[in-house]
């Protein structure tokens, strides 16, 4: 691994709600996310905090996490509770696109992308852990995430790749041909073939310095950007080669336990080969637990499961 430039704070913006997950932005340089109590946020000129303000655009009465901006203006929402959802920005109206597969209920849909044709490919990072309980499906290392497809018209999604370690954060490549897939679990990315003749394979996209959470890509041709929630815990992998036994009891414990997120922030951005464009850092980190990041007004923007509000920070210099 290259080693890491520093990531440099520039403020903080408090939203007045817990756990902007996901942060995208749109064409005018606004940044949109979802916080804790279900409301769906827009933040205007979040590079100057003289300016900045937050306006509600929605509530989707659930928990929102992974955001996707359509062409028509409208937005999808993952939101752990409620399922795929489709939210008009204009009117506030929220739509349930997917809330099953297979007869089972989605427990914990995560990020989701729309190609042109309107296809929308989403995940689920666990099968047997809620949001609440997130911890205990990395320790566990269960393998239930999925990779979903929902065709344009379709009410029923199909399961496109299963044995996923906490998938999690999702985006395209330049050319439309792959997807990447971020597993938290396993601190990789994995690369899900749209096109060409290994159409409907997966293989490793890149091995990371840390746990990988939300992806962002930014505009058609430039990097995918990658939110390091944490760094490698070198016990955490020692504990996945146990048996399962051992793994679950590990798990039972873990959920009871209050989770105290390192004070270490990452970011990174590669191409479409897997190599890296940027990878900045910074210890002793007072916004802790990066989900998310994104880029506006040449500047980027970061967002967390936990704080109660975004971080600006310096975007750095084009190699």
């Amino acid at each position: 691994m290259d080693r890491p430039t520093a990531l440099v704070p520039l403020h903080y913006l408090p939203l007045g709600a817990r756990g902007p997950e996901d942060v995208v932005a749109d064409p005018h340089g606004r940044v949109l996310t979802g916080v804790e109590d279900g409301r769906i946020l827009r933040v205007h000129h979040p590079g100057d905090p003289r300016t900045a303000r937050a306006e509600v655009l929605a509530e989707t009465g659930g928990r929102p996490l992974g955001l996707e901006l359509l062409p028509d203006g409208d937005l999808l929402v993952c939101d752990a509770e409620r399922g795929l959802l489709r939210v008009a920005l204009d009117d506030g109206t929220v739509r349930v696109l997917a809330d099953s597969v297979a007869g089972e209920r989605l427990r914990f849909c995560s990020n989701a992308v729309a190609t042109a044709d309107g296809t929308v490919y989403f995940t689920v990072s666990s099968r047997r852990y809620p949001l609440a309980q997130w911890i205990g499906d990395i320790v566990e290392h269960t393998g239930t995430g999925r990779l979903l497809r929902l065709a344009p018209g379709d009410r029923e999604p199909e399961v496109l790749l299963d044995g996923l370690q906490f998938a999690n954060g999702l985006a395209p490549s330049a050319d439309g041909s792959f997807l990447v897939v971020a597993e938290t679990g396993s601190c990789r990315l994995t690369r899900y073939r749209l096109t060409g003749p290994r159409a409907g394979h997966a293989e490793p996209f890149a091995d990371l310095p840390g746990m990988p959470d939300n992806l962002w890509r930014e505009g058609p041709d430039g990097p995918l950007w990658v939110a390091l929630a944490a760094p490698r815990v070198p016990p955490l992998g020692l504990l996945h080669r146990t048996p399962p036994a051992v793994r679950h009891a590990a798990a039972r414990a873990a959920v009871h336990v209050p989770y105290r997120p390192s004070g270490t922030t990452g970011v990174m951005a590669l191409d479409d080969e897997g190599r890296t464009v940027h990878h900045l850092s910074r210890r002793r980190s007072g916004f802790r637990m990066v989900t998310s990041v994104c880029t506006a007004g040449g500047h980027l923007v970061l967002g967390s499961l936990r704080e109660p509000g975004v971080a600006v920070c310096a975007r750095p210099a084009a190699h």
